[in-house]
């Protein structure tokens, strides 16, 4: 999610790929490689995250998407991981010196980065996932994150006991919005009376303040509160295993976790729209300019409505809130209901 997530769990984009040919070293990256079938004539494409993968599924799901590309495409695939915010612009220099045919990065993190390399490299091809870089090489991929949110407050307001739902977000800025803007008019949609209760952690890696406030939100009455915090949100889950509430995690399925108290996973699809990047550059049907993944893309989503789990489904959502939130899904897919985007 991150960045969404961030977005907002992840997390979350990715497992490691990659070429044999050696990028110039940042302290605390991380590169795994992996040879094509011919690598003397296969392209050659990297890719850089803004940080660390750890925790974040969001990142590893891209990695995945690249790699799993790379094999079958026969391409050479690196994954590169930033130690911080600072090795950005410097791992994508290295990329450029390195000659890769294709570059991408990922997220609002890695934006002033590539803004500054691609616009000094016009001849290079470069891709970013989950922002809008404007510039004639480089592809933008981005996600209709508000879609997936409206299915799931849609589905808590139908789900909630209380009336009282919350969301502790990573940190309050305008792509998060797409989460919590998108969550509250699928809350207020099936449940106009619900109370909507948000709270920003003021970052992505920090369980310890999403717990606290998950507490808290409980203590205002709240008995789902999702998650959007990206790392974050294991700090949430916490809190719902101890206190009784329900939660729901991003962009993979964390029902599996603890599917007593996450009952649901809002979908982001960043190892598809990764591996469908670096399968458009081996075909040569790349092309540049912004594309975005929605839930008629199936590039996002929510468990039990979306796709399925392979947890049982909580009797707190129950299948009746489950067959409405789909009947939802499809007015949105067939343009019945139109979902807000707050960025426009």
């Amino acid at each position: 999610m991150k960045k969404a997530i961030l977005s907002i769990f992840a997390i979350a984009l990715m497992i490691t790929g990659c070429s044999s040919a050696q990028p110039a070293e940042t302290p605390g990256a991380n590169q795994a490689e992996t040879k094509a079938p011919d690598a003397k004539t296969a392209k050659r494409i990297v890719l850089v995250t803004p940080e660390k993968i750890g925790l974040n599924p969001f990142f590893a799901q891209q990695d995945e998407g690249v790699k799993k590309a790379g094999k079958e495409f026969g391409v050479e695939v690196k994954t590169v991981e930033s130690a911080d915010h600072s090795a950005i612009e410097q791992n994508l220099r290295a990329a450029v010196a390195d000659n890769y045919d294709l570059i991408i990065t990922s997220s609002f993190e890695a934006e002033d980065a590539l803004k500054k390399v691609a616009a000094e490299n016009p001849k290079k091809s470069f891709a970013i996932i989950d922002t809008v870089v404007d510039l004639p090489n480089v592809r933008s991929v981005v996600f209709r994150e508000h879609e997936a949110a409206y299915l799931l407050g849609a589905a808590a307001g139908l789900a909630t006991k209380k009336n009282v739902v919350g969301m502790v977000a990573a940190v309050d800025i305008p792509l998060i919005k797409k989460y919590t803007v998108g969550f509250q008019e699928g809350l207020k949609s099936t449940n106009p009376n619900a109370k909507f209760i948000v709270n920003y952690v003021g970052g992505f890696s920090d369980p310890a303040k999403a717990k606290e406030l998950a507490l808290t939100q409980f203590a205002q009455g709240a008995d789902f509160i999702a998650g959007a915090a990206a790392v974050g949100d294991l700090g949430v889950f916490e809190a719902a295993k101890e206190k009784g509430f329900y939660t729901s995690g991003q962009d993979i399925d964390r029902t599996e976790t603890d599917p007593e108290h996450i009952v649901l996973s809002q979908l982001k699809g960043s190892d598809a729209v990764a591996y469908e990047t670096v399968k458009d550059f081996a075909s040569g049907t790349f092309k540049f300019g912004s594309v975005d993944y929605g839930l008629k893309e199936d590039g996002v989503g929510l468990t039990f409505v979306t796709r399925d789990s392979k947890s049982p489904l909580s009797p707190f959502i129950g299948q009746e809130v489950v067959n409405k939130v789909k009947a939802i899904r499809d007015d949105i897919v067939a343009g019945k209901i139109t979902v807000s985007n707050p960025l426009k």
